[in-house]
């Protein structure tokens, strides 16, 4: 009788369902996030913020700071010894010129762009078009720029895409139509620097892990080619050196304020729908905890150090604008306004407060005609005016 309970109770115990311990045993993982995620949130002090940091001259601290968001950059392509531009194709628009190009960006690898240029007498100010994640990846530039000698199909989807999230409007055209040169590039996985096999959502991690193991990042990669394009546009003939900007939305707008901070080339930066705090984002319900898109702006380490708001702050005191959403799910207005703050700070420490644009409006993830308007006439302000001008406003 002993041995038949013995057997008996092995049997149950064998065959008890695992998932009968979560009465009993807690789990280590919350919705994707350790279950201590707010523990290690109040580890970060960002110690090498300005105002925490022991560096107490700004330009000093400006070098420091670059120096740290580079160092956790790292390992990185190297720079170009020759751009080597190539025209591929040309089309003539109303009062301006679409090229089709192709140029090195590293010594590694060429990429190809759309680059507008105006009609008429240069140098002429630029813009460097910075096109969003979407967790839509077989567009990149043509998000920004209408393509042209292209299949029928991308042809649709360019267009159904600026309809979803740019109020129907090419932006990179709509500059270029207002007097300025324009360049847009594809961030590496879209476009025509995606897979021959095609790209989708979670391919991100496979490709974002395998950089990581060679002691690199993706999101850094993505960085560093828009810092590469960006000095590419400025040494072009008909550019101003001294009138060239960046602008962005979503994940553009990320890369908007990190060329701003990164290179000196960027003289003023808009950025739509892209600013918060990692106390806001690292939570159960963001999308960022999700994994997959966030690699694409993760820069390893970066947040012992620095959180957003500080690593933009390194762009001060170049004239730079955000605009957010108060209806955009990804972004929480409370984070946002904290990341306005903290950056207000500094622009104001620095005597340059009517350099820098913050906004909200009542507004989803979306970069409507009324923003854009705004966002031209931000760029004409400080590259079509001249400094007499700008004080009589």
């Amino acid at each position: 009788m002993k041995q038949f309970i013995f057997f008996f109770i092995l049997f149950l115990s064998v065959n008890s369902p695992i998932s009968a311990q979560s009465d009993t045993i807690p789990y280590g993982i919350l919705k994707n996030m350790p279950v201590f995620y707010e523990q290690l949130k109040q580890q970060l002090t960002y110690p090498e913020a300005w105002g925490n940091s022991s560096i107490k001259d700004f330009k000093q601290w400006k070098t420091n700071a670059r120096n740290i968001v580079m160092e956790c950059m790292q390992n990185l392509p190297p720079a170009p010894g020759k751009y080597n531009m190539t025209l591929v194709a040309t089309e003539q628009r109303n009062g301006y010129e679409a090229r089709k190009i192709r140029f090195n960006v590293s010594d590694w690898y060429s990429i190809p762009a759309y680059l507008l240029v105006p009609a008429g007498k240069g140098p002429f100010p630029a813009i460097v078009m910075l096109h969003d994640h979407g967790a839509h990846f077989s567009i990149g530039k043509e998000k920004m720029i209408r393509p042209f000698g292209v299949s029928p199909e991308v042809l649709t989807d360019a267009g159904d895409w600026v309809i979803r999230c740019y109020d129907g409007e090419y932006i990179g055209d709509y500059f270029a139509q207002n007097g300025y040169v324009v360049l847009a590039i594809d961030a590496l996985f879209w476009g025509e620097r995606g897979r021959k096999e095609g790209t989708n959502y979670e391919v991100q991690q496979a490709l974002a892990s395998n950089f990581l193991q060679m002691g690199a990042s993706w999101g850094a990669f993505i960085n560093i080619d828009d810092v590469r394009s960006a000095e590419f546009l400025a040494s072009l003939p008909m550019v101003d050196k001294e009138r060239v900007g960046c602008l962005g939305f979503s994940m553009g707008a990320y890369r908007s304020w990190m060329l701003a901070a990164l290179t000196d080339c960027i003289k003023a930066s808009a950025s739509v729908c892209w600013m918060n705090t990692t106390e806001y984002l690292m939570s159960l319900t963001n999308n960022q905890n999700k994994g997959g898109s966030a690699y694409s702006m993760l820069i390893p380490t970066l947040r012992r150090y620095l959180d957003y708001p500080h690593t933009a702050s390194i762009a001060c005191p170049k004239p730079t604008l955000f605009f957010n959403g108060s209806k955009d799910k990804l972004f929480p207005v409370d984070g946002v306004k904290d990341a306005y703050q903290t950056m207000r700070a500094v622009w104001k420490s620095q005597d340059a407060e009517d350099k820098l644009v913050t906004k909200i409006w009542e507004e989803k993830h979306f970069f409507n005609k009324y923003m854009q308007r705004e966002t031209l006439e931000f760029f004409n302000k400080w590259f079509l005016t001249s400094p007499l001008e700008r004080e009589r406003k």
